[in-house]
């Protein structure tokens, strides 16, 4: 995938784990311009998360509406900052000390975060080797044939058990392109895919190239 889609870069400034965890939860069902102008329109309106404290629910919800979900989301993202100003802790820094599982166990108690948006802070904002599993990277791991799982939270649990070092932003990213351009949940393009050699999807088209091979076979018959 690395020879098919390059290295993927990173940010040059890590984002704070807050600023991630409201983007993420925007994002959720639903597209990246979306998720990404909700963002912006509650950065503009609320300079501080502290604002988000005293600020209405309807009012969050009318600025994320973009994002959908407005209800669920909102109250997601007013019950974590909340609770972090409650502590005096909204800047995070403290989850810096936790092990890997500590910090999924302590996000994931918040309401409305889930182990993909919790997992999603440890990679792109502590660069932890955690890979997230969104729907893209559950169904290009299982079609491939790495895991054999359910729910994109026991492709979590299963693929990251033994990740090699330093492998996770580079995965996650490319099987999310993969997933996204290739390897559609209807009709995938197995004859372009860069790994369908390895893929044990039953259902997979043959390659170019192998199609190729099968046209030179029929011939020197």
């Amino acid at each position: 995938m690395i020879e098919h889609f390059g290295v993927p870069e990173r940010n040059k400034r890590k984002p704070a784990p807050v600023d991630l965890l409201i983007a993420t939860i925007l994002s959720q069902n639903t597209n990246d311009n979306n998720s990404y102008e909700a963002y912006q329109n509650l950065k503009r309106k609320y300079s501080d998360w502290n604002q988000l404290v005293k600020a209405p629910l309807k009012e969050i919800e009318k600025t994320i509406k973009k994002a959908g979900l407005t209800n669920q989301k909102a109250g997601a993202i007013k019950n974590l900052v909340v609770n972090l100003s409650r502590d005096n802790r909204l800047d995070m820094k403290f989850i810096k000390k936790m092990d890997n599982k500590e910090a999924l166990e302590y996000l994931t108690s918040f309401k409305g975060i889930g182990i993909k948006t919790a997992s999603c802070v440890l990679l792109f904002s502590l660069y932890r080797n955690v890979c997230p599993v969104d729907t893209h990277v559950h169904r290009t791991l299982n079609r491939i044939g790495i895991v054999n799982e359910k729910s994109p939270e026991k492709t979590f649990l299963r693929i990251n058990e033994n990740l090699p070092e330093g492998i996770a932003h580079s995965l996650h990213t490319n099987l999310i392109k993969l997933g996204r351009g290739i390897c559609r949940p209807t009709n995938p393009d197995c004859t372009v895919c860069p790994i369908s050699d390895l893929c044990a999807y039953p259902e997979k088209k043959h390659s170019k190239s192998s199609k190729t091979k099968e046209k030179r076979l029929f011939i020197a018959r």
